[in-house]
Parts: structure tokens; C-alpha cells; sequence
């Protein structure tokens, strides 16, 4: 038994040094980077990176590089509520003020309360909300969990196939290993229609994540009660809790958020000069320390 355990420990540290070498050698491979890129490719997102990609370097390089780009051309980090807010009147997608079991920021999505017609607006939103799901994890934690409501929807009012695409891409191309799970919550009949042709855009380490859950199905109700404190869970997702969104409020924290970002980003001390990519000159003045 004690050989056992030390042969699985033995495996564990062989594994985790080999990563950490992938870790260096992908650092290496980048060559000198600057400004926000910088900051931004700490040890464990270049991790992220070779996990979303099986641990081939070459292959998270460009996948990192076309983030890099994305990024400098996007600025995710510059996206400010106040842009986004009346995307969020309706609480079609907002940050939980609760966390599930190990610490991850809850994003909750009800595709029923579609309330605009921009495409590009809708995905500047949930955009902004990623990034802030991400800037409110606790140190350590690196993803974040969804749960989808479906209450409401139907064929008249789903997320367009284009806008469900360009989601998939976001979250797949630019933030990976960002999901831990999504929970699609007691779904209609219907909605399989829609779903046979966005599970095509998924990657398998996607898909993997996605899980279908029915309130009179126990190994469904079993696998909620896993990831979340029943106590915490609201009502429509099978918990205890009550289920609130008070736009004005949600807009108070974002707005102080958005200050706790600036100071991250260091766009507090600096206006932005839209050089953030790794191929462009060092920003001015001194940046926020990257952040493992």
C-alpha cells in the first residue's frame, strides 16, 4: 500500500515537472513581450494554454498569439460597465454573489431575457462579465462555473446560431480552460434542435464541460448538490435560495469593479495607447506586476 502511494506521488511530481517545463519552454518561445501581454501571460495562463492544447507548444503558441492579438485589437480590459449596461437591464447574464465549492465565480445566463438585437453589444457584455468573473476569483482558482436558466425560452427569442458561435469562439479561442462547467438547467424539449448544431462548434475538452440537468432526474440533482451549497443555490437551479437581480445594485459593484480593474491594468496612472500585443513597443511608466 505504501509503495503504491509513493509510486502514484512519484507519478504526480513527474507529471507536474514536465508541465513546468512546457511552462518554460512556451515562455521562451514568445521572446521578449511588454506592456499588458506581459502581464497578462503569467505561468498559469500559459498553462491554461498548453492544458487547452494537450501540452504541444507549438500549438499553444499560436493559440496564445492569436489571443495576444485578439486582445490588443479587443481590449477586454478596457471595457467599462457603463457601456455594457443596458445589455444587463434584464439580468440575461450576471455575476453571482455566491461561489460554488471550490471557490469559482458563478456566472448565471438566462437566454429567456434576450432584450437587444446587437449582436456585437450582446457580446461586449458578456465579454466585460467574463473578465469580471475572472478578476473576482479568490487566488489560486482559475475558472469559473455557468449556470444557464432556461425559463422563457423558446425558438421566437434563442440566442441567434451566429451569436452562439461567436460565444464558443470567445470563450474557447481566447479564454481557455476559463470554464469548469456550464449547467443547462432543465432545458425544453426544443432546445435539442438548436443544441445539435452548436455542440458542432465545441472542442471535445468543451463539450466534456457541458452538462444537462433535470430537477426530477437524481443523478442530475445529485451532481448540482456537488458543485453548489443548496443553501446558496436560488430556486431555479433546484437550491434554496432566492433569486434576485436589482440592476442598480449589480451596477454599483460593477462600477467599483471597474475601478479594482483600472488598478489591475495599471489604466488608472496611464491613458491607453492600443499597444498591448507581443509584437509592439513597452508602454510608458511603470505596469501592474504580472499576477501567477
Amino acid at each position: 500500500m505504501f509503495f503504491r502511494k509513493s509510486h502514484t506521488l512519484q507519478d504526480a511530481e513527474s507529471v507536474e515537472l514536465q508541465h513546468d517545463q512546457k511552462t518554460t519552454e512556451l515562455k521562451a518561445s514568445l521572446g521578449p513581450l511588454s506592456g499588458r501581454s506581459l502581464q497578462y501571460c503569467t505561468d498559469a495562463c500559459l498553462k491554461r494554454y498548453l492544458e487547452a492544447r494537450n501540452w504541444n507548444v507549438d500549438k499553444s503558441k499560436k493559440m496564445l498569439e492569436e489571443t495576444l492579438r485578439w486582445r490588443s485589437s479587443y481590449k477586454p480590459e478596457e471595457i467599462r460597465w457603463n457601456e455594457v449596461a443596458v445589455e444587463g437591464e434584464t439580468g440575461k447574464v450576471f455575476r453571482a454573489n455566491f461561489h460554488d465549492r471550490h471557490g469559482r465565480s458563478v456566472l448565471i445566463l438566462r437566454p429567456g431575457m434576450q432584450n437587444t438585437a446587437s449582436l456585437d453589444n450582446q457580446i461586449k457584455h458578456l465579454v466585460y462579465l467574463i473578465e469580471n468573473a475572472i478578476l473576482n476569483l479568490p487566488e489560486g482558482q482559475e475558472q469559473m462555473a455557468w449556470l444557464i436558466d432556461f425559463t422563457g425560452w423558446s425558438l421566437s427569442n434563442h440566442v441567434p446560431i451566429k451569436s452562439a458561435r461567436e460565444t464558443v469562439n470567445i470563450l474557447q479561442n481566447h479564454y481557455p480552460e476559463r470554464l469548469a462547467v456550464a449547467f443547462l438547467y432543465s432545458p425544453p424539449r426544443i432546445f435539442e434542435a438548436f443544441w445539435k448544431i452548436v455542440k458542432y462548434f465545441l472542442d471535445p475538452k468543451t463539450f466534456q464541460k457541458v452538462k444537462f440537468v433535470y430537477p426530477k432526474n437524481k443523478d442530475s440533482v445529485e451532481l448540482m448538490r456537488s458543485y453548489f451549497d443548496i443553501d446558496n443555490l436560488p430556486t431555479e437551479f433546484g437550491g434554496k435560495a432566492t433569486l434576485q437581480y436589482d440592476h442598480e445594485e449589480f451596477s454599483r459593484q460593477m462600477a467599483q469593479d471597474d475601478v479594482k480593474s483600472a488598478k489591475l491594468w495599471a489604466l488608472d496612472k496611464q491613458p491607453s495607447n492600443g499597444f498591448a500585443g507581443a509584437e509592439v513597443a513597452p508602454e510608458p511608466e511603470a505596469l501592474a506586476l504580472p499576477v501567477s
